[in-house]
């Protein structure tokens, strides 16, 4: 037993080794530099030891704004990502003709460049000089105002930002989606066929639970994209996203790096500290609520 065990050991050595170097050290790095007080990268060297880094970062204004826009962010985009992508999904399962070429049509936008897309969006709702910008042309036949979304009021930005987040992660989401509802057992649906249930109380009684699985493991995975979010922002609003007020968590990390304000990897450490303990603390919350909804 003892040399089976030995064996198993060595066999995960390589995959542990790989983890300790690129997880579990840059963890533990991160830790020491967010409590380094008065770091300089120049010279590296420190004051001391303690939590001001932690205080600057929750009272400085940028970080502030980065939190607010991160979590408007994931409150709209995940729960109607994930609603839409099930719409779909229930819409191609139920095509028998020409099912695998929508499925492709859907899948399209998951397998283009993230900042094409984004610059396609940009190209849609800017205001130029000489152009209003299609969006604004529709709007305009419609009797409406033009509103100029990339660099106007912050709602019409943290609109597209949103619009263009959801059209991303969509593709995703419905092709997990329309696997999962291929995966059903189809004598649940003649049962219920037989007497005659209606189909409102099928989806609820039979497809959504034995989807429900794919539903949070879609919930989960959203949550923790739409917190890292942060080359949708830079593909619609540019590096300066400060400056355009739509930076996210990860933008401000980033910033605090390499950007106008960088050359602080303490306060930066601090930040990416604070964004590990909001994504943990939301998905220990959407674990407890699955414990006694998602029927596996």
């Amino acid at each position: 037993m003892k040399k089976n065990n030995l064996k198993g050991w060595l066999y995960l050595l390589p995959a542990l080794l790989f983890l300790g170097a690129f997880m579990v050290y840059p963890l533990i790095d991160v830790l020491i530099y967010s409590i380094e007080e008065g770091y300089n990268s120049a010279s590296q060297t420190f004051f001391g030891y303690g939590l001001y880094n932690y205080s600057y970062v929750l009272h400085d204004p940028y970080f502030l704004q980065a939190i607010n826009n991160t979590f408007i962010l994931v409150a709209i985009t995940v729960p109607i990502s994930t609603g839409f992508a099930l719409l779909i999904s229930l819409a191609l399962n139920s095509i028998q003709k020409l099912k695998d070429f929508f499925q492709t049509v859907y899948f399209l936008p998951y397998v283009t460049n993230t900042l094409a897309v984004g610059l396609v969006f940009m190209i849609l709702f800017k205001k130029t000089p000489y152009s209003e910008g299609l969006v604004n042309l529709l709007i305009s036949w419609f009797g409406g105002r033009s509103v100029d979304f990339i660099d106007g009021p912050y709602w019409a930005k943290m609109f597209v930002l949103c619009f263009y987040t959801i059209w991303v992660v969509l593709p995703f989401k419905v092709l997990i989606l329309t696997s999962a509802l291929a995966s059903v057992n189809q004598d649940y649906y003649k049962v219920a066929k037989l007497d005659a249930t209606p189909r409102w109380r099928v989806f609820t009684r039979i497809t959504l639970p034995m989807i429900s699985p794919m539903i949070f493991y879609l919930v989960i995975t959203g949550f923790i994209g739409a917190f890292k979010a942060y080359s949708d922002a830079v593909a619609l609003f540019g590096t300066d996203l400060n400056g355009a007020g739509m930076n996210t968590i990860v933008g401000y990390v980033y910033d605090m790096l390499y950007g106008n304000s960088g050359g602080y990897p303490s306060y930066a450490s601090a930040a990416a500290l604070i964004l590990f303990a909001i994504v943990l603390t939301i998905t220990c919350i959407n674990l407890m609520v699955s414990h006694d909804n998602v029927q596996y």
